[in-house]
């Protein structure tokens, strides 16, 4: 785990506090969709397929603001679409800094090296680059050739400015083990903070639906992928355990209000993965009015394949402090890579009943001070 010392402390301060409480149910990661415009159209993404009115709106800045005072999480990660498409995003970053929240700014880095003078290196801000492997592994993924070249200009640069960097990397199907370690390899040696690992998720809305890891599958390669590993010193920007869990030696279920959603929609129901299950107009509101026993592995079958961070890493962060021994034992020695995985969750749902792709037709909007734009860098 790469995280810094003054963001380990004040997150687990925070959970800590919503533990002495006895709170329930409470945000970690507030994951804010400002746009869904975006300059690139990923094989395996599900956020740009809207029509034009859609994707010409845009959160404001006070909008933004809002959001994170509703649901108080100590962390944002700012995705989208391509948050640095947004003009105001410089402005939002910094209230969000001045609030004291770490902010992980997403981007697939195209407009990055020309935009880095607008922001200031802080110990909050993060710039979280897109990279989904090495040249030619991610320039398929994302439909471009030249764009992995630009990542590797944009990190350097913002590690030359003194800027955290962390990369984002997602894993689809055809991936060898040996292939994610040489990308792991390179992330190491460009001097990123850490890596952002995970499976992907086959939104309904993904132009390509046979890209997406299978579960089973993916415990396997991640497995493969920590043999490789013992003794590289990769660093992970995840929890131990969340890692454990890929490796197929833990028995999670999501969490998905634990890093909650804020779009253009309004707070999204349930998750930042599932759309078309509603939205709420207020945070409070979606807390209150999710039916949350009907998602997650074994109880929805859009959630049958689903290992994605943004679910299952507040799972893992609790567990962290319930089994804070199992915790330390695999950050000092790694997942284990042999022996029977732990069981899965028992399917509650006729499994015949796993819907096929859709197309979403329209989505009632709960924001009415959305902005619109024709500006697109």
């Amino acid at each position: 785990m790469s995280v810094p010392l003054l963001q380990q402390y004040q997150v687990g301060k925070y959970i800590l506090g919503k533990k002495l409480r006895r709170e329930q149910r409470y945000p970690l990661v507030l994951m804010l969709e400002p746009l869904f415009r975006c300059n690139l159209a990923c094989n395996g993404c599900g956020k740009i397929d809207y029509p034009d009115e859609i994707l010409d709106q845009r959160l404001s800045y006070e909008d933004c603001m809002q959001a994170i005072d509703e649901c108080g999480a100590p962390i944002v990660s700012i995705a989208g679409g391509e948050p640095l498409v947004h003009q105001e995003m410089p402005q939002i970053v910094r209230g969000f800094i001045q609030k004291k929240k770490f902010v992980y700014l997403c981007t697939n880095a195209i407009l990055l090296m020309r935009r880095m003078d607008q922001y200031s290196p802080s110990p909050y801000l993060t710039f979280s680059i897109h990279l989904d492997g090495n040249r030619n592994r991610h320039d398929t993924s994302v439909g471009r050739s030249g764009i992995y070249d630009k990542c590797i200009k944009a990190i350097q640069q913002a590690r030359a400015h003194g800027f955290r960097v962390t990369v984002n990397c997602t894993l689809f199907q055809g991936e060898s083990a040996e292939e994610v370690a040489e990308f792991m390899d390179t992330a190491m040696a460009l001097g990123v903070e850490g890596v952002t690992i995970s499976p992907g998720y086959s939104y309904e809305r993904a132009p390509k639906q046979d890209v997406f890891l299978q579960r089973l599958e993916g415990k396997q390669l991640f497995r493969n992928l920590f043999r490789i590993g013992r003794g590289r010193k990769w660093r992970f920007n995840q929890s131990s355990l969340y890692l454990d869990f890929l490796a197929g030696n833990q028995t999670f279920e999501c969490t998905p209000w634990g890093n909650p959603t804020r779009n253009i929609f309004g707070w999204q129901k349930p998750c930042y993965l599932l759309v078309g299950e509603g939205y709420a107009p207020t945070f409070k509101e979606m807390l209150a009015t999710t039916e949350w026993d009907k998602y997650g592995t074994g109880r929805n079958p859009k959630c049958a394949n689903c290992m994605v961070h943004c679910g299952y890493e507040p799972t893992a962060v609790n567990a962290t402090f319930s089994q804070p021994l199992q915790a330390l034992k695999v950050a000092l020695f790694g997942p284990r890579i042999d022996g029977p995985m732990a069981p899965e969750l028992p399917v509650l749902y006729d499994e015949s009943l796993v819907p096929r792709p859709r197309k979403l037709t329209s989505i009632k909007l709960v924001n009415t001070e959305v902005h619109k734009t024709k500006q697109v860098a």
